[in-house]
C-alpha cells in the first residue's frame, strides 16, 4: 500500500512537471540539460575501458615482428614485410613495406588485396593528410600512388596515420631488425603482460577524481529551480495534502527531470561518439563503434540517475516548512554541525591508511579500499564546503553597495552557492592530488637520456654494408644540417663461432673518431686501440700484435660473415671519451683504409647537428634517410625518455579533465542562469528603485567570487593532503609541486571567470523592467 502511495504521488509530480506550463517547463529542461550533460560525460567514461579493449586488439590482430630471430622459410603463404615506420611534424606515420610470396599469404587487417608495387594503401586520416598543401615533403617520402584505403579493422583510431607499400626485391633485404618473412599476422606467444602496481593506482585515482566531479553536478543539477518549486508546492497543501506527500511529488517533479535527462544524455552520448570519431586529442583517436558503455555500468548509470533525484530531493526538503500559505524557507536556519562533515574525509584516511608505504613491491593496492578512500574524501568537500561558506559569509561585515548586496544574498542562501563551486572544488582537489602523484612517481618511468644534445640532435642508422662516406655527404648536403659525424661499427672476436673474447670496433675518419677519442697523430690507415671505456674488460687481452681476429663471428645457429682481421704491429693509444652518446667506448679505431674490404657487418651511424631555424629541418633529414633506404627510422634525441604506459595513463587524464572542465564550465553557467532566472523579479525591482547595472553586476561577480575562492581554498588543502597520502602510498617522498597547484586552481579560477563574463548579458536583460510583470 506504501509503495502503491509513493508511486502514485511521483507520478503526480511527474505529471505536473509537464503540465505546469512555462515555467515548469523552463525548471523541467534546465535539469535535464544539466542531467543530460553528466550522463553523457558519465557513458563516455565508462566507455573508455571497452574504448582501450578494442584498440588493445586491434593493434595485437595487426602485429608483424619484423625483429623476430625466427627464420621462417619461404612458401607459398609467407610474405616479406619491412617496417617503414616515420614521423611529420611530431604526427606517427605507421608505415610497412609488403610482399606476398604466394597465393595464401595472409593479408593485412584492413585490406582486401595486397598493394601492387608502387602502390599503397593509406588511412582516411592519411590520405586527408597527404591531399593537403602542407604535406609536400611527406609525399616526397610517400612516392607510392594510393590505391586503397585501409579498413577501420586494420587501424586503431580514426586520425590514426598508416600506409601499406607494396614492394619487390624485399627478401635480399632480410635482416631480422626491420625486414623479416613472416606468415602470419599478430602474436604468436601471447603472454600476460606483469601488471605494476602504482600504475594501477594511477588508473584507479584518475577514474574516480573524472567521474566524482560529474557525480557532484548531476546532484546540484536535480536541484535547479528548487526555490520556485517548493513555493508552487504550497497550493497542494492548500487543497488537502500532507507534508509527506507534497515532498514526494516534489521528487516526482525531480525524477521526471532526470528521466528526461538520461534521454537527453543518451543523445548527447550519441553525438559526442560520432565527434569524437573525428578528433584527435594528444596524439590519441578512436572510432565511435570504440565508444561502447558495459552494459553493466549503463544499467548502473539509468537507475542511479533517477533515484539519486528523488534522494536528494527528499534530502533537500528536510529542512524546509511547506505550508498552505507559504514556504518557510528565509526564516534563520539552525547552524549546520562540522562534526559529522569531518567524518567523510577522516573515514577517507582510514581506508587508506593499511596502504602506506606498500609501494610496488607488495602486490596490488586494493582497489575497494582506494576507491571508497578518495571518494570520501572527494565527498568529505562537498560537505564541509557549505560549512565554511555560511561560517566565513557570517562575519562578512559593511562595505559598498554591490559587496553588501552580494554578502546578504549569501548569507541567506550559503547553501545554494556552495551547491554551485562543488563540482569545480571537486575537480581541482583532485586535480591537485593526480598531480602530485604523477610529478612524485614519474623519475621511476622517466630515463634520463645520456645523449650529448650540444653536439647532436638526430641520429640515422645506415643499412648494413651501405657506403658510409656516401650517406655522410648526402646528409651533408641536406637543407638545415650542419655538422654531420659519420661513425661505424661492428664487434670482432677471437674466434669464427662462440668467441670466448670479444671488443668492440669503431672505424671513422680522423675528424669523426676525434669524437669518441682523444687521439694523437691520425692518418687513413691508422688503427688505435682505446683505453678508459666503459665496461671494456676483454680489450688488453686482444690489443696484441699479429693476432687473428673476426669480424662478425657468429653465436650458436646464428649465422656471421667472421671476416678475418689481423692485429696490426704499430698500434696507436687513444684514450676515450664521451661519445655524442655519452658513452665512452672500448676496442679499437680504424680509420677506413684499415678495415678489411671483405667486411660487410659493419653499420654506420650518422650523428647530426642541425640549425633549429630552418622549418621543417628533420623532414628534410628524414626524406634524405627515405633516398637512402625506406627502412631507415632517423631517431630525433630528446632530453627524458618516458615509459609508454606512465605517459597513456597520463595522456588519458589529460583527455578525461579536458572533457570535466568543459561539463563543469557548462553546469556553473546553467547554474548562474538558473539562479538569475529565480532572482528576475528582486534584480528589476532594485533597478526600477534606482539601483545602477553596475552595482548589481558586480554584486552578482562577487557573490560568484567568494564561494569560488573559499572552494578553491579547501580544494588545495584538501588535494594537498590526498596527495601526499598517495604519495606515501607509494613510498616516494611527499614533495609539493606548487607549480601545478598554482596552476590548477588558476585554471578553476578562469573557468569561474569566463562563466561569469557570459553570464552579464542574460543578467542585463533580467534587469528590464518588464521583469515586474506578472500573470
Amino acid at each position: 500500500m506504501r509503495a502503491r502511495q509513493w508511486a502514485r504521488d511521483l507520478a503526480m509530480g511527474a505529471r505536473f512537471a509537464f503540465t505546469g506550463g512555462r515555467e515548469g517547463w523552463v525548471r523541467v529542461l534546465l535539469t535535464a540539460v544539466g542531467v543530460g550533460l553528466g550522463v553523457a560525460l558519465l557513458l563516455l567514461t565508462t566507455a573508455i575501458p571497452s574504448a582501450l579493449n578494442v584498440r588493445h586488439e586491434r593493434e595485437e590482430a595487426r602485429l608483424d615482428y619484423t625483429y623476430s630471430s625466427k627464420r621462417v622459410p619461404k612458401a607459398d603463404d609467407t610474405f616479406v614485410i619491412a617496417d617503414t615506420d616515420t614521423v611529420f611534424r611530431d604526427k606517427d606515420v605507421r608505415g610497412r613495406l609488403v610482399e606476398p610470396e604466394g597465393p595464401r599469404a595472409p593479408l593485412p587487417p584492413g585490406l582486401a588485396t595486397y598493394p601492387a608495387p608502387g602502390e599503397m594503401a593509406v588511412s582516411p586520416a592519411l590520405k586527408e593528410l597527404l591531399a593537403s598543401d602542407g604535406a609536400k615533403l611527406l609525399r616526397e617520402r610517400l612516392p607510392y600512388r594510393i590505391s586503397a584505403t585501409i579498413g577501420e579493422s586494420g587501424l586503431i583510431g580514426s586520425r590514426e596515420l598508416a600506409y601499406y607499400a607494396g614492394a619487390e626485391g624485399l627478401a635480399a633485404k632480410i635482416d631480422g631488425s626491420r625486414v623479416a618473412r613472416i606468415d602470419a599476422y599478430g602474436d604468436p606467444n601471447p603472454t600476460p603482460s606483469e601488471t605494476d602496481p602504482v600504475l594501477v593506482l594511477l588508473v584507479l585515482v584518475v577514474f574516480v577524481v573524472l567521474l566524482m566531479p560529474v557525480a557532484v553536478f548531476i546532484a546540484a543539477a536535480v536541484r535547479f529551480g528548487g526555490e520556485r518549486r517548493d513555493r508552487r508546492l504550497a497550493a497542494l497543501r492548500l487543497v488537502g495534502s500532507d507534508s509527506g506527500m507534497t515532498r514526494r511529488i516534489a521528487a516526482g517533479e525531480a525524477l521526471a527531470g532526470a528521466l528526461l535527462g538520461l534521454v537527453l544524455g543518451t543523445v548527447f552520448f550519441l553525438i559526442g561518439r560520432q565527434v569524437a570519431g573525428s578528433v584527435e586529442v594528444l596524439g590519441t583517436s578512436v572510432f565511435p563503434s570504440y565508444l561502447n558503455p558495459s552494459p553493466l555500468l549503463a544499467v548502473l548509470v539509468a537507475v542511479a540517475v533517477p533515484a539519486a533525484a528523488v534522494l536528494v530531493t527528499l534530502f533537500a526538503l528536510r529542512g524546509v516548512v511547506i505550508e498552505p500559505l507559504g514556504v518557510v524557507r528565509t526564516a534563520r536556519p539552525a547552524r549546520r554541525r562540522l562534526w559529522w562533515r569531518l567524518l567523510l574525509p577522516l573515514g577517507g584516511l582510514v581506508l587508506l591508511y593499511p596502504m602506506i608505504g606498500q609501494g610496488r613491491n607488495n602486490g596490488n593496492f586494493n582497489q575497494y579500499l582506494v576507491t571508497g578512500g578518495v571518494i570520501l574524501i572527494l565527498v568529505g568537500i562537498t560537505a564541509l564546503l557549505p560549512w565554511i561558506v555560511e561560517a566565513v559569509v557570517a562575519r562578512l561585515g559593511s562595505g559598498a553597495v554591490a559587496w553588501q548586496l552580494a554578502v546578504r544574498r549569501l548569507q541567506l542562501s550559503s547553501g545554494t552557492a556552495a551547491r554551485m563551486v562543488n563540482g569545480i572544488a571537486v575537480a581541482v582537489a583532485g586535480a591537485i592530488a593526480l598531480q602530485m602523484l604523477f610529478a612524485g612517481v614519474q623519475g621511476d618511468y622517466t630515463k634520463n637520456s645520456t645523449n650529448d644534445l650540444t653536439r647532436a640532435q638526430m641520429q640515422v642508422g645506415l643499412p648494413h654494408g651501405y657506403p658510409l662516406a656516401m650517406a655522410a655527404e648526402k646528409f651533408r648536403e641536406t637543407k638545415g644540417v650542419g655538422k654531420v659525424i659519420a661513425l661505424s661499427g661492428d664487434y670482432i672476436g677471437d674466434r669464427r663461432r662462440d668467441p670466448e673474447h670479444t671488443t668492440q670496433v669503431t672505424i671513422g675518419d680522423c675528424t669523426a673518431l676525434r669524437e669518441v677519442a682523444t687521439l694523437p697523430a691520425c692518418h687513413d690507415g691508422d688503427v688505435f686501440v682505446l683505453r678508459g671505456g666503459e665496461y671494456d674488460t676483454d680489450t688488453p687481452t686482444l690489443a696484441t700484435a699479429g693476432r687473428k681476429m673476426y669480424f662478425d663471428p657468429s653465436y650458436g645457429d646464428s649465422p656471421g660473415a667472421a671476416t678475418p682481421w689481423t692485429v696490426p704491429a704499430h698500434l696507436k693509444q687513444a684514450q676515450s671519451i664521451d661519445d655524442p652518446t655519452g658513452v665512452r667506448r672500448g676496442g679499437f679505431l680504424l680509420t677506413p683504409s684499415a678495415l678489411p674490404g671483405t667486411a660487410k657487418s659493419v653499420r654506420g651511424q650518422i650523428y647530426l647537428s642541425l640549425d633549429e631555424s630552418v622549418t621543417d629541418v628533420r623532414e628534410y633529414v628524414r626524406n634524405t634517410s627515405a633516398g637512402i633506404d625506406t627502412t631507415v627510422d632517423p631517431m630525433v634525441w630528446a632530453a627524458t625518455q618516458q615509459a609508454r604506459k606512465f605517459t597513456s595513463i597520463r595522456t588519458g587524464l589529460f583527455v578525461g579533465a579536458t572533457c570535466v572542465l568543459a561539463l563543469i564550465g557548462a553546469s556553473l553557467l546553467v547554474s548562474q542562469l538558473e539562479q538569475l532566472r529565480e532572482r528576475r523579479k528582486l534584480l528589476s525591482s532594485l533597478v526600477a528603485f534606482g539601483t545602477r547595472r553596475r552595482t548589481l553586476g558586480l554584486s552578482v561577480l562577487w557573490q560568484t567570487a567568494v564561494p569560488i575562492a573559499l572552494g578553491l581554498l579547501l580544494a588545495s588543502v584538501v588535494g594537498l593532503a590526498l596527495g601526499a597520502v598517495l604519495l606515501r602510498m607509494t613510498r616516494v617522498p611527499v614533495v609539493v609541486d606548487w607549480a601545478s597547484v598554482l596552476a590548477m586552481t588558476g585554471i578553476g579560477a578562469a573557468i569561474v571567470l569566463v562563466v561569469t563574463l557570459l553570464s552579464m548579458p542574460p543578467l542585463m536583460r533580467l534587469m528590464r523592467a518588464d521583469g515586474l510583470r506578472t500573470e
